[in-house]
């Protein structure tokens, strides 16, 4: 019997754990159902997609991903000053703010949301990282491929 390799657009059942640098896991399914996605769908980030090309049914892989390699570069652009101002349009003016909270704020167009990690507090504004929290980061990736169709 021959052994089903992944390739692109092949539906896969799977267990996969990413790490961060410290070890401490980010997401995982082991010990819970196993995930089921198409490879190519987006459902991972393109970098560990790449990884799973050619993996055997069955097959159990480790791989150390470059800093940035998965949640691109952080960029020092994303660091951004909002007034408080400002946030008392969208919250509570009395709102006690601090340092590590994650805020969301609306798109420009109103249809979606994004996040931002308080930096530091200031008495006119506020320091946020827009960043994904692991960009930039060295993440390790582990996975199980428990079925290839």
């Amino acid at each position: 019997m021959t052994v089903r390799t992944v390739a692109p657009g092949d539906f896969l059942t799977l267990h996969y754990r990413l790490s961060g640098p410290d070890g401490h896991d980010v997401v995982s399914t082991f010990g819970q159902q196993p995930a089921t996605l198409t490879l190519g769908s987006g459902e991972l980030a393109p970098a560990l997609e790449a990884r799973l090309i050619g993996l055997g049914e069955g097959s159990r892989q480790r791989f150390e991903l470059m800093p940035g390699e998965v949640f691109g570069p952080r960029n020092p652009e994303l660091l951004q000053q909002v007034r408080r101002s400002l946030l008392a349009q969208f919250a509570d003016p009395d709102e006690q703010y601090s340092v590590g909270e994650v805020l969301s704020f609306p798109t420009p167009d109103g249809q979606g949301q994004y996040a931002g990690r308080i930096v530091e507090l200031g008495e006119e504004s506020i320091l946020f990282d827009f960043n994904h929290p692991l960009a930039g980061l060295s993440l390790a990736f582990e996975v199980e491929l428990v079925g290839v169709l």
